[in-house]
């Protein structure tokens, strides 16, 4: 039998405490209470509840100052808050809002109205709980598959070269099961790569270094594994708190790939901190500004570009290559080192073929 959902009450008046018992216990919800802000933080702590209803006014503590204290605690910050007054003005449900609360009701209390907000938020939990328990599944399942990618890439560099074409295709199919919620990645770093590879030949860069970075690039994004879903896969702009979660995944990736003895993620770890650089300093994650940005991060940083503005993104459709050749043009100098730049412009029509090679 399904465990009922399990609200706390929190309210320095007797008879609405009863009242809201009474009524939410008929629909077969588990119901505490609390008398004020004080014992609702400390119940909370120790009942978890599925949903908590605030009063506002009350000793000790009241609804507003608790509502930011759950907010604001990472056990609690995803249990539904309903806040209930008697005073209904604009600049009250204002408050409600800026302490964190997830909905309001006026005193007195309608039932119909009480019920359906109640159901409304628990649904919200519910399904909130399921996409916490999906990322944590997500995250174990990367986790292994990072680590295997690790394994491959230590054994890389005591292998033959004919082990070392072998092992590409491996690196880059564990790449994709890094970044696997993506349906486009695979393609993606496998043009980033060649991209890399086609410049890196017109900078007449050693074959050894070519085949380093070639390698090494596919784990560019690696750390986007620690990055939620509801960011990563965003149908529209990032907000500021989002975009600065979303930029941790450079030192997120770092710290996945760093400590090997393996100079193929040496150079990947390089690669994964500082492909988002910018040669005039306004890059992430460390502001790093021209020749202070490692060769590797400042020649993905095109590669990876340039593949960005001519495919489809969740917020975004893909650019024409006449765009996406313009908005290159014009980072010049700004996003890009001029020099490797140039080089990107003179295999202009192999960078097209390539592209055209590898579509979705």
């Amino acid at each position: 039998m399904e465990k009922p959902n399990h609200i706390l009450v929190v309210d320095d008046d007797d008879m609405t405490r009863l009242l809201m018992k009474t009524i939410l216990s008929r629909v077969s919800y588990q119901v505490s209470e609390a008398f004020d802000g004080i014992d609702g933080w400390e119940k909370v702590l120790a009942i978890s509840p599925d949903l908590i209803i605030l009063d506002v006014s009350m000793p000790r503590m009241d609804g507003l100052e608790l509502t930011n204290k759950l907010k604001n605690e990472p056990r609690t910050k995803n249990i539904p808050i309903m806040i209930i007054s008697g005073r209904d003005e604009v600049t009250d449900r204002v408050k409600a809002v800026e302490a964190g609360a997830d909905d309001f009701l006026p005193k007195p209390v309608e039932q119909i109205i009480l019920k359906a907000k109640v159901n409304s938020l628990l649904k919200i939990k519910s399904y909130n709980d399921y996409m916490q328990s999906y990322q944590t599944k997500l995250e174990e399942e990367v986790a292994k598959k990072t680590a295997s990618l690790k394994h491959a890439f230590d054994e890389l560099e005591a292998a033959s070269k004919k082990l070392r074409l072998y092992s590409l295709d491996t690196i880059l199919r564990l790449s994709q099961a890094a970044e696997y919620k993506d349906q486009a990645t695979g393609q993606h770093i496998q043009r980033v790569g060649y991209y890399i590879q086609r410049i890196g030949q017109g900078i007449s860069l050693s074959d050894q270094e070519i085949d380093d970075f070639l390698y090494a690039s596919p784990m560019h994004d690696v750390g986007k594994i620690g990055i939620p879903d509801s960011i990563l896969m965003k149908p529209g702009k990032l907000n500021d708190e989002e975009w600065a979660i979303m930029k941790q995944h450079t030192t997120i990736g770092g710290k996945i790939l760093s400590g090997s003895d393996s100079s193929t993620l040496k150079t990947a770890e390089v690669i994964a901190l500082t492909h988002h650089e910018k040669w005039d300093g306004s890059g992430y994650p460390n502001n790093l500004k021209g020749l202070e940005i490692p060769l590797s991060g400042r020649i993905t940083a095109i590669a990876d570009v340039f593949d960005a503005l001519t495919s489809k993104r969740p917020y975004k459709e893909a650019f024409s290559m006449e765009e996406a050749f313009a908005i290159m043009k014009d980072g010049r100098k700004k996003h890009f080192d001029p020099d490797l730049l140039d080089a990107f412009f003179a295999v202009k029509e192999d960078i097209i073929s390539i592209r055209n090679k590898y579509q979705y």
